[in-house]
């Protein structure tokens, strides 16, 4: 069977790599850039409390459950002056405010993630801080740590296809998290770490024009790459805990 073992750090790929490092009882950084991860740090830094969920039929009843609005798409947000999945949409003004948050990729993630031994959310905006209380939680339970760089999926796969689309922001995400994180990597690990040191000084123009960050800026959502783009700004780590979402260090 695949394993990274015996190394203190590992990379994984989408549902199936949280699924195996919640099972492995793994403090598991979840990694989705463009935008999940990002809109979640950001969301935190203001205040704003986050319930993450797949987008199902059970959504709504979830949302009421906590008392929580259930976000708007991009386009319909930009009309309706609410916050969304993109990041630059929150602020101050929103501290305190519920949302339960659902996206195809960071969200489910998260989910899958939760039954680990610790759930918490990294980016680029945030990687060092996460990197660090990556490494707090470890010290205490001696637990493993595996970072998912979350991926995207294809939206017309044929018949018996894998549905995931491996990101550049993602791995680049991932490695500037590993590179921060101590102790042993796996090869893997050790490659995407790499993969950011290598790119560290472009990262900005990077994101900016990778297939997904091009994607996102012909819908016309230019900020939101150009914010999930900045290297540490945020000193804010999410952690879930019971449904929520909660800065980790609340938690020690």
């Amino acid at each position: 069977m695949f394993d990274q073992a015996p190394y203190e750090c590992r990379v994984e790929w989408g549902e199936r790599g949280a699924r195996e490092a919640a099972k492995r009882g793994d403090i598991v950084i979840v990694v989705d850039v463009l935008s999940f991860s990002s809109t979640v740090v950001t969301a935190l830094h203001h205040g704003a409390v986050v319930f993450p969920h797949a987008k199902d039929d059970t959504l709504g009843e979830f949302a009421r459950r906590h008392g929580a609005h259930v976000i708007l798409g991009r386009a319909e947000a930009a009309t309706a002056g609410v916050p969304t999945l993109s990041p630059v949409t929150y602020g101050p003004e929103h501290a305190g405010r519920r949302y339960a948050l659902c996206s195809l990729n960071g969200a489910v993630c998260a989910r899958i993630g939760g039954a680990s031994s610790a759930l918490l959310v990294g980016s680029l905006l945030n990687a060092s801080a996460a990197a660090g209380e990556a490494a707090r939680l470890r010290g205490i339970s001696g637990a493993g740590v595996t970072v998912v760089a979350c991926g995207e999926k294809w939206s017309d796969p044929r018949q018996g296809e894998n549905v995931l689309r491996p990101s550049l922001e993602d791995y680049l995400g991932a490695g500037a998290i590993l590179q921060v994180l101590g102790g042993s990597r796996s090869p893997e690990a050790e490659v995407c770490a790499g993969a950011f040191r290598q790119s560290k000084s472009r990262i900005a123009e990077l994101v900016w024009d990778c297939g997904s960050g091009r994607e996102l800026r012909e819908k016309g959502y230019a900020e939101d790459v150009r914010h999930c783009a900045r290297l540490d700004r945020y000193a804010t780590v999410p952690r879930l805990h019971e449904e929520r979402f909660v800065e980790s260090a609340e938690l020690a």
